[in-house]
């Protein structure tokens, strides 16, 4: 491969690891044009510095030092800012990602021009099967159904991107593990590949229950941004109005009631029929909000909603 590559990888109190890290980086891509942008993500344990040291004999490494721990996410996007590859690889700085298998990706990729991402698999595990694998595999399963990017391992660093497949793509929180779904929003292309996984052999862990937590927070949003962005009328106004039909049947009801005479001032069904439809018209007025935004945001910038693409077999096309 011809094409510069450029390597990500966030850095957070890897002291134990950089060494190793850059020198199997160097060797395993020995044969490539490439550069290695490591994001030290406000690391408490001298990364940074041994990243500079590092980097002052090595032209292809490129560290970058971000002001405080902004967190994996906001790392991987610093680094896909300054990358200038055609084809970009991320991967984690602990090891457990073997830089070895970066060639053997880089070739797959070329050989399938139809393919924008490939999305590294650990097909063999080497974590704690309670702790970390179980839990994993209900996350990806749950992944899977909700963004309809089926992929047995959406926790594996280790991917493979063209560059157009990242345009339209920006982390925020814990979206990283999204990145397959959230650029198969804009067409990319994802077939998973089954890559090699070791046990973390020095170095702590960054792993914890509340990751899980907002993992499924960001999931929502991944979600919506699949199906709604464009209308959230449909997704605000859906709800809305299954809130605010059962609230105003219910007042009509109390309305006959009342006006056959019957008192209705103390019935708790008065309130619980005002709030159903307080909230379904306060939802709908949210998605019709949110309708006129989605044009603001397109429309007078002359933003298309849309996104065309050539075919990968496609010759280029050449000015007469």
């Amino acid at each position: 491969m011809s094409r510069l590559v450029s390597i990500v990888i966030p850095i957070y109190n890897e002291l134990d690891n950089l060494d190793e890290l850059v020198a199997r980086l160097e060797a395993a891509l020995s044969g490539f044009e490439f550069e290695a942008i490591l994001v030290d993500d406000g690391s408490q344990d001298g990364s940074g510095a041994r990243l500079y040291e590092l980097a002052a004999t090595r032209p292809w490494l490129k560290p970058i030092f971000l002001a405080k721990n902004y967190g994996q996410s906001t790392a991987m996007q610093a680094g896909f800012d300054a990358a200038r590859g055609e084809v970009i690889v991320t991967l984690d700085g602990d090891l457990q990602n073997d830089p070895a298998d970066i060639p053997r990706l880089l070739r797959l990729l070329e050989q399938e021009p139809e393919v924008d991402i490939l999305s590294g698999w650990r097909k063999q595990r080497q974590d704690a099967r309670l702790r970390r694998t179980l839990p994993s595999r209900i996350a990806n399963w749950l992944i899977s159904r909700t963004t309809g990017v089926h992929l047995h391992d959406y926790g594996c660093s280790l991917k493979v991107y063209r560059r157009e497949a990242l345009a339209h793509v920006r982390l925020y929180g814990e979206l990283h593990r999204f990145i397959p779904a959230l650029a198969a929003q804009f067409g990319a292309r994802v077939k998973e590949v089954v890559v090699t996984h070791h046990p973390r052999r020095r170095g702590q862990s960054k792993y914890g229950i509340d990751r899980s937590l907002r993992v499924l927070l960001d999931l929502l949003l991944v979600k919506f941004l699949a199906r709604y962005v464009q209308r959230p009328i449909q997704f605000f106004g859906g709800i809305g109005m299954l809130l605010a039909l059962p609230g105003a049947i219910i007042l009509a009801y109390l309305a006959a009631l009342k006006f056959a005479g019957e008192s209705i001032g103390g019935r708790p069904l008065l309130l619980f029929g005002i709030v159903l439809l307080l909230m379904g018209v306060q939802l709908i007025g949210m998605g019709l909000l949110g309708e006129i935004l989605v044009r603001i945001y397109h429309e007078p910038a002359g933003r298309a909603h849309y996104l065309v693409r050539a075919h990968p077999r496609q010759a280029p096309r050449r000015d007469a």
